[in-house]
This record gives structure tokens, C-alpha cells and sequence, in this order.
């Protein structure tokens, strides 16, 4: 009885040593830093649609 408690025990605390990250749809913290790394490039790359002008070079 002694040794079943302690595997118990034992299962019940490496269970709580899971990954959050493996629910459907859930990044891990290196993906999220990758994500917001793009997101920080493209931010940066991007034009300020008040500024383009538009250039019509189709004359009918």
C-alpha cells in the first residue's frame, strides 16, 4: 500500500511538470519571441499609407 502512495504521489507531481504549451493551438515562449521578432521586421519594413501616392502610368 506504502509503494502504490508513492507512485501515486510520484505520477502526481511529474504530471504537474507538463507543458502548457502542448494544448492545441498554444506556442511555446521561443515562438512567441520569433513572432514578435517578425512582427518588430515587418513593423519596420512597412510603408505609412499616408505618405505612398498612388502613380496612374496607364494613360487612356
Amino acid at each position: 500500500m506504502r509503494h502504490t502512495l508513492g507512485a501515486l504521489a510520484l505520477l502526481l507531481a511529474l504530471t504537474g511538470c507538463g507543458s502548457v504549451a502542448s494544448a492545441p493551438g498554444a506556442i511555446t515562449g521561443g515562438e512567441a519571441q520569433a513572432l514578435n521578432d517578425a512582427a518588430v521586421m515587418l513593423d519596420a519594413n512597412s510603408v505609412n499609407a499616408d505618405v505612398a501616392t498612388i502613380v496612374d502610368d496607364n494613360q487612356d
